[in-house]
């Protein structure tokens, strides 16, 4: 068998000694292992098979890491990971202990810029040209940032500063149309209508030849590009950044090497902001991922030949009984509407959004805008619900508090995610909650299943106040635990006993009964369901009865186990311990398991820590 020319890569700089056939060849082997590697572990498909060519001719011209790359959210540097000295370890790329699926300044030196969530790029390539020119430097600083992620506050904060903070900048638009969602608003139409004009270039470069051939050709070139310059922004493509002070550049082709080497040889002398528009196509060289980009967005592990998933989820899960409950909602309100940020599959609102359209917003990636556009729709009298991951709604931090707890309207927030998931620190839904608690007029909810979840979704409807639901990826497993209707700020008592008592939130509560199981005594399991407002007079009761124990998918500190010991400072209490995950040092990515195993968080550590407790007292 012959030897692959990736094999060969141990840097970016064995690109430059490939001819043009070699560069090629190489694209198509960084497709099938990357197919090959995310078939196994999960990870980001359609994403970094959209930026194969575009990446290999970033690493073709640019000096990495002299040069810098900032890749926006991180999630399709996959290929840059390849051809930067980490060949050998992709294989284990999102696994325990292995490659983070995301850039990481503590993995290598050729990711500069630790990224995970959108709209970073331009900010943070900014400050790095910015230092460049205060000391004099000369390297090339290049921001790749999508389409959806162009639309995100916090880059178009960026766009409008570039041209005073720094002498020179490359930034490549990949326009795919997608964000995890299809792109919507009107930046990417605005993409859009650029692509679908090039036909203008074209035919202004035929016509400036065949008049250059006319007498007094020169005169009349001159006088058409004036009449040209005054009605630009009717006609030129890129005219929006190039009013920003931009020098605009395309679209061109992402996926045709010859033509990405060539503009980006072109650009890297420009000494001066630039901004190049390049057009992707999300999963490209694979057809099932082509065909559903936003299924293929990120995906658990599945079958390389066919695309099906071998591990097909079967029953329910928190996501899909959120959007089934929302359908129900609507139903019976008219007034309901739901908003989300780029993820209406993620949340489960895809049937809902084509079932009632006219209900339905998909408002990009901008979360700090859904969150205020829910606070106005509540005000003007609609019944706002917002579907968020968890660790992108600590982003609406301000938002939450002015535009919606401290004018007390009834937004109902879904956070997504909450806990612990495998893509890691930038993704853990663990730090949202403390500033959710600390919110004035907010109610905090956390579901044991998906049958409460619904509950809970109609109990904060009528409760016309703010209210979020925090629930974890995936399904409980406990869905045929009975759920009792809940009474605001009221826990529930899931088993009785005698000996200690565990209160836990959320999905906890099966980790709870399993942990009982294995103490084989006495137990009283209570499922917190409020954090806020929280059940005090049941809690103090059990303190004073016996000992407690908390379990929470959370950070140490910030939740349960807060609350909990703020209760008992003046309280008499038979001793409280507390199970969550640790503030000291940041939770890696890797397999909910192998997270569990190592932090102490399993089922069968709790009940090993627990006796160790109950002997010493």
């Amino acid at each position: 068998m012959d030897e692959k020319i990736l094999d060969a890569v141990n840097s970016p700089a064995d690109l430059k000694a490939l001819t043009p056939r070699q560069l090629t060849a190489l694209c198509s082997e960084l497709r099938d292992t990357i197919i090959d590697t995310v078939s196994k572990n999960g990870g980001h498909l359609a994403p970094n098979l959209g930026v194969v060519e575009l990446t290999v001719a970033l690493h073709r011209v640019f000096n990495m890491p002299e040069d810098k790359i900032v890749w926006d959210v991180g999630h399709q540097s996959y290929v840059h990971k390849l051809l930067t000295g980490r060949r050998e370890r992709f294989h284990s790329i999102r696994t325990d202990n292995g490659l983070s699926g995301f850039t990481l300044r503590e993995e290598s030196e050729f990711d500069c810029f630790s990224s995970g969530h959108a709209g970073t790029a331009i900010s943070a390539a900014m400050g790095f040209a910015a230092a460049r020119d205060a000391r004099n430097g000369n390297e090339h600083v290049i921001a790749v940032v999508g389409d959806g992620s162009l639309i995100c506050g916090l880059s178009l904060e960026a766009l409008n500063n570039v041209r005073s903070s720094c002498k020179n900048l490359i930034i490549i638009v990949n326009d795919n149309k997608m964000s995890i969602s299809k792109s919507v608003g009107a930046i990417p139409n605005y993409l859009n209508r650029i692509i679908t004009g090039r036909s203008y270039n074209h035919f202004k470069a035929f016509a400036k030849m065949a008049v250059q051939r006319m007498p007094s050709g020169s005169g009349i070139i001159g006088g058409i590009q004036k009449l040209e310059e005054a009605t630009k922004s009717l006609f030129v493509p890129g005219v929006l950044f190039e009013e920003m002070g931009l020098r605009y550049i395309g679209p061109i082709n992402g996926h045709k090497l010859p033509e990405l080497i060539e503009t980006f040889n072109r650009v890297k002398d420009f000494n001066r902001p630039v901004i190049v528009h390049v057009i992707t196509e999300k999963g490209a060289g694979c057809e099932y991922a082509k065909e559903a980009p936003e299924k293929f967005h990120g995906v658990s592990s599945f079958n390389p030949h066919t695309g099906h998933s071998e591990h097909a989820s079967s029953g329910t899960n928190f996501s899909a009984a959120f959007g089934a409950s929302m359908i129900e909602l609507v139903e019976k309100d008219p007034d309901v509407i739901a908003i989300t940020a780029a993820m209406r599959s993620g949340t489960g609102l895809l049937k809902f959004s084509e079932q009632f359209p006219d209900h339905f917003f998909d408002v990009g990636i901008a979360e700090e805008h859904a969150l205020t556009f829910a606070g106005g729709l509540a005000a003007g009298g609609m019944r706002p619900v917002v579907a968020l991951y968890a660790t992108f709604l600590q982003r609406g931090l301000d938002c939450v508090f002015h535009d919606i707890c401290l004018q007390n309207l009834p937004v109902i927030l879904c956070a997504d995610r909450a806990g612990i998931v495998e893509d890691g620190p930038t993704h853990h839904g663990i730090y949202d909650e403390s500033f959710l608690l600390s919110m004035p007029r907010l109610s905090v909810l956390a579901p044991k299943n998906e049958t409460e979840l619904k509950a809970m979704l109609f109990a904060a409807y009528h409760r016309k106040a703010p209210v979020v639901i925090r629930y974890p990826r995936g399904a409980s497993k406990i869905d045929s635990l009975p759920v009792p209707p809940p009474e605001w700020g009221k826990a529930e008592v899931v088993r009785n006993g005698s000996a200690l008592a565990i209160w836990a939130v959320g999905r906890e509560v099966k980790t709870a009964l399993e942990v009982a199981e294995m103490l084989g005594c006495s137990c009283r399991i209570v499922n917190a369901r409020f954090l806020k407002p929280f059940d005090k007079e049941l809690f103090l009761h059990d303190a004073a009865e016996m000992p407690v124990f908390t379990i929470e998918d959370n950070l140490e500190g910030t939740g349960l186990d807060a609350i909990a010991d703020r209760l008992l400072i003046n309280a008499g209490h038979h001793g409280v311990h507390h199970f969550a995950w640790p503030a000291d040092r940041i939770i890696p990515h890797g397999t909910q398991s192998c997270l569990r195993a190592k932090f102490g968080m399993t089922p069968e550590a709790i009940a090993r820590r627990i006796r160790e407790i109950l002997k010493q007292d």
